[in-house]
């Protein structure tokens, strides 16, 4: 079975649009540090707090063995982004999914495999899961997710789409 580390913000995106159970259809399994947890966890009524937790069956909260490591991060990253990294170091994740553009650039210095919420979009659409892309992505952009416009055309291009024929 992969290990798949993931964060909060793709947790909230696609949970935000119906679409958390993806990462069960692409992954079997996912995992989530405890710190990830805890952010979710701030907004106790939050759609994704309740998704995660109607969904702990195939969602593993992950606790870090290295705290040490922790502090060396906690000044660029937020806490869940540091917990993402070392968790995914210490279980040898097959992939991170993680939104933040300077995060991403951490776990690539890492050598971590990383994707994003609109990879597993990509990939989502190409296994056949999600029909078309335009309507979740529009869907996203109306619940508060930020994704720009270069970005939406270039993911429904990826998806051999073009905006409107989707």
């Amino acid at each position: 079975m992969r290990k798949v580390v993931v964060n909060t913000t793709p947790l909230i995106a696609l949970s935000h649009v119906g679409q958390l159970d993806l990462l069960k259809r692409l992954y079997n399994e996912i995992i989530i540090p405890e710190a990830v947890y805890g952010e979710l966890s701030v907004k106790t009524e939050s759609v994704c707090k309740k998704e995660v937790d109607r969904s702990l069956d195939w969602i593993r909260v992950g606790k870090i063995s290295n705290q040490m490591t922790k502090d060396m991060y906690k000044t660029q990253l937020h806490e869940g982004e540091v917990e993402v990294m070392i968790l995914a170091k210490e279980v040898a994740a097959d992939v991170v999914i993680i939104d933040d553009a300077n995060a991403k650039k951490y776990a690539k210095y890492l050598k971590l495999p990383v994707t994003g919420t609109l990879g597993v979009l990509l990939r989502s659409k190409q296994m056949g899961y999600v029909d078309k892309l335009e309507p979740v992505l529009r869907q996203m952009v109306e619940k508060g997710i930020y994704i720009s416009q270069s970005l939406i055309e270039l993911c429904l291009k990826q998806a051999g789409a073009l905006a409107g024929a989707d």
